[in-house]
């Protein structure tokens, strides 16, 4: 059992992941870790030890940025070692860090994979630093040969890794100088919980963590449990919820409000009950500008629009 956080805010959000941590210390102990994304910097603190022992001032002061992610973690795989502790951190594509909580129970045929099929390299037994770079591998395929990834790719890119992985997981995801992505596996064994705290004219943060008391403590509102196999993408003012394994992307409209553009769902997976959200009925069909297709078949639908100003 391991702890997970991650917070995209208008302040910096590393004072604010400390105190999360602290409050879900009781889901590991033996290490505690904290990566923040500053521009195109990735700023990371990762120690063995409580979350007290592991910061100091100095370096809460030191990790800067607005998009963060945090981890208190306990072993269940890979042993007592602080290169198990995690975020963990891939350079390739964009620069991308992990906390995950779970177990997978494919490890040793994903590391062939990744290692002879994939060409990435693993340096540590962490089932965390596997689930790292089957999505890593994946977002570079579905980007190549792009810059910035969009939210469709990051949607897609998950959708994937769920096909490739076997266990109980939940996972939050930050890509450098784009966003953070949470994720559970289709069965929903490990928790994560999504919160929005709304400020008054700067708009609203938003929070995914373990357990709904991190969430309170910081007087963010619980949205709700991410639903097994769902995606939640959150982007500066842009928040995309995606169903099973649907795939969203966003965007701003000419007004720079934040609006999803479309939504679809893998058809062999999609059922009426899915189909809950409603788009603007003020906004004309061209609004959302793209259609997705999978296996030839398309399917548009208007998601709800959760967030639609700074």
């Amino acid at each position: 059992m391991c702890g997970v956080v991650g917070i995209v805010s208008k302040e910096d959000v590393a004072p604010a992941l400390y105190e999360a941590l602290t409050v879900i210390q009781h889901r590991g102990q033996d290490a505690a870790g904290i990566a923040t994304n500053e521009g195109e910097k990735i700023h990371i603190r990762k120690q063995l030890g409580l979350v007290r022992e592991v910061f100091r001032e100095q370096h809460i002061v030191s990790l800067k940025g607005k998009i963060g992610i945090g981890h208190v973690r306990y072993p269940t795989a890979g042993g007592q070692d602080r290169e198990l502790a995690q975020p963990m951190y891939s350079n390739s594509p964009f620069g991308i860090s992990i906390s995950h909580n779970g177990n997978l129970v494919n490890t040793k045929e994903l590391t062939k994979e990744l290692i002879f099929d994939d060409f990435r390299h693993i340096n540590t037994n962490s089932d965390s630093e596997i689930i790292l770079n089957v999505f890593a591998h994946e977002l570079y395929k579905v980007n190549f040969p792009g810059t910035k990834p969009s939210a469709k790719e990051i949607f897609e890119a998950v959708a994937r890794t769920h096909q490739r992985l076997k266990g109980a997981y939940s996972v939050v995801i930050m890509i450098c100088g784009v966003g953070i992505v949470g994720f559970r596996d289709p069965n929903g064994i490990r928790p994560l919980i999504l919160g929005k705290k709304d400020n008054d004219l700067i708009g609203s943060d938003y929070m995914i963590a373990s357990e709904s008391p991190a969430l309170e403590t910081l007087n963010y509102e619980v949205v709700g449990d991410v639903n097994p196999g769902a995606i939640v993408s959150a982007k500066k003012n842009i928040f995309v919820w995606g169903k099973l394994l649907g795939v969203a992307f966003a965007g701003k409209d000419g007004n720079n409000n934040a609006s999803i553009a479309s939504l679809y769902l893998n058809p062999l997976q999609l059922r009426i009950s899915d189909v809950i959200a409603i788009g603007p009925k003020d906004k004309p069909k061209n609004h959302y500008p793209e259609i997705a297709q999978i296996d030839n078949q398309t399917i548009i639908i208007k998601p709800h629009i959760i967030e639609s100003k700074n």
